[in-house]
């Protein structure tokens, strides 16, 4: 098959969904556009800020897009394109997006409130405490993976180092002239994406060569600061201008997909078991997690877009929207290494030290067919993917705050300080990311990640019984997810167990328990809530 046809596929697939199945969630949210939204309601000029349509989709899709759409579909590929293809199409449709979607509307009618009070209101404290241990756990692993993606991309390609850098500053200002001098925001996007450019030519010019090491350290300071600024300071401009590359680079790689039309050489299923990954089932599912379905995406949700969405009515378009665009930048990443052999593909993996130096090149060799240099392309499209992967290290920061906090709010007053929860969650993700590599580390946060969807999608499940809405188009993704995640941990916790990772194995099992009382808890609350109904 050629790239371009499985590219069009795919993204005609994803067009339709939008205007169908999201309008038909819409529907079954009972969205009412008159109705005030905690973002206007609860304003305090902190966390609860109404941003623009734009601005808000810029700051949600970059939060969520990350690194994982790239890091994850390439992984995956091993086992072959086509199940990760149809794995990305039917689980940002059916799964992801419902996911995304009904977490930021579940959180609007609830003044904002994250999944863990949401789990609190209508399954009980101890099911509440569960989620927001767990939460703190899979944010803990966020961000260290994050620390160590974004600090071996920085040594890799130092370029990106100096412009991710110029870039922090860049969004300083822009946050400033938007809300303080209240610039109108086309003029000020045209100047901030014009120093955005300018930003990439001086990294290009200037590239700062530091240890991974010295990173890590730099990156646990840049994550600190940004989760305790107000969002309209750093969190909101930096995300809505980082989109701007996102979106050039989604649109450069299909522009030179369109013109190249490789053929797919990656073989489409290589089996069942792969020696290093493991089997299809439940391996796929956990690997693949941003692009199909993510549980950090619930907590951006009802974490951080909910306090900031100005009209019920704009929710389909930033997060189901967001949802399947992510998808299609999951089907360019398999695009990316989908027109290499088998045999190049794990060659190039080894040798530009995993996927994202790998994406890289394959967006690089793309984007060349439109008469851009190749080595600026390649560079280019590694600036982007390191901006994103900072972008998810600093949203999951502020989050992984917010859940500590939440935990601690009765019985640890010290953690309402901002400074005391975010150090706090900061010295587990930093010891992580000090003391591995992302590769033995991305299968565990693949599991809790999926695993955090399945409670959000409980969480969402419960509420629409309790109010007598119906739930089976959240209640079947909700079993599929518990099922896949239960199943990938118990054969990560052997996996472990017989190789002697007494950490991971550790991990893992905390991780186990943790869901199945949390699953046993949501049984029970979803067979009192039929019962009374």
């Amino acid at each position: 098959m050629n790239l371009l046809t499985l590219l069009l596929i795919s993204g005609l697939i994803l067009l339709i969904a939008y205007f169908t199945y999201g309008r038909f969630l819409e529907r079954q949210m009972k969205v009412d556009p008159n109705r005030k939204t905690p973002a206007n309601e609860l304003y305090d000029g902190v966390d609860y800020v109404p941003a623009k349509k734009p601005v808000l989709l810029g700051h949600h899709f970059a939060t969520i897009a990350g690194g994982g759409p790239i890091v994850g579909p390439i992984t995956a590929a091993f086992f072959g394109w086509l199940p990760a293809v149809l794995w990305i199409l039917i689980g940002s449709i059916f799964i992801g997006g419902v996911h995304d979607y009904t977490s930021l509307q579940a959180s609007v009618r609830h003044k904002a409130k994250s999944i863990g009070e949401i789990i609190r209101e209508y399954i009980g404290k101890r099911g509440q405490v569960l989620f927001l241990i767990f939460s703190i756990a899979t944010l803990i692993l966020i961000v260290g993976v994050f620390i160590i993606l974004v600090a071996n991309t920085f040594v890799a390609v130092p370029q990106a180092a100096t412009a991710s850098v110029l870039f922090v500053g860049v969004a300083l200002v822009f946050g400033f002239i938007i809300n303080q001098i209240r610039l109108s925001l086309p003029v000020a996007s045209i100047l901030g994406v014009a120093a955005m450019l300018i930003s990439v030519w001086v990294g290009i010019s200037f590239p700062l060569e530091l240890s991974a090491v010295t990173w890590s350290f730099i990156l646990l300071i840049y994550a600190y600061i940004a989760s305790i600024l107000p969002v309209w300071v750093l969190l909101q401009p930096r995300d809505y201008l980082n989109a701007f590359l996102l979106y050039g680079m989604i649109a450069g790689a299909t522009l030179g997909i369109i013109l190249a039309a490789p053929a797919i050489q990656l073989p489409a299923y290589t089996g069942f078991n792969h020696e290093t990954l493991g089997f299809l089932f439940p391996i796929l599912f956990i690997t693949i997690a941003c692009g199909a379905i993510s549980g950090f995406h619930s907590l951006v949700s009802s974490g951080t877009t909910a306090k900031q969405l100005d009209n019920e009515k704009n929710g389909k378009f930033i997060a189901y929207g967001s949802m399947l665009l992510e998808a299609f930048l999951a089907i360019i990443a398999i695009g990316a290494v989908a027109y290499l052999t088998q045999a190049d593909f794990a060659a190039r993996m080894t040798e530009l030290g995993g996927p994202i130096g790998t994406f890289a090149a394959g967006i690089g060799y793309f984007m060349s067919h439109w008469g851009i240099d190749i080595t600026v392309a390649t560079t280019f499209t590694a600036l982007t993917a390191s901006a994103f992967l900072l972008t998810t290290l600093d949203s999951a920061t502020r989050l992984m705050r917010y859940a500590i906090q939440e935990l601690g709010e009765e019985h640890i007053p010290a953690v309402k300080n901002n400074h005391v929860a975010t150090i706090a969650g900061l010295i587990g993700a930093g010891a992580l990311a000090l003391s591995g590599t992302w590769e033995r580390v991305w299968p565990l946060f693949g599991s809790a990640n999926q695993m955090l969807g399945a409670l959000a999608l409980l969480a969402v499940s419960v509420w629409l019984i309790k109010i007598g809405a119906k739930a089976y188009y959240v209640v079947i993704p909700m079993f599929f997810m518990f099922v896949v995640t239960v199943s990938a941990l118990g054969v990560l916790m052997y996996n472990n167990f017989i190789s002697q990772n007494w950490l991971l194995f550790g991990s893992g099992l905390v991780l186990f328990i943790l869901c199945i009382f949390l699953g046993i808890e949501g049984w029970r609350s979803i067979g009192k809530r039929t019962k009374t109904s």
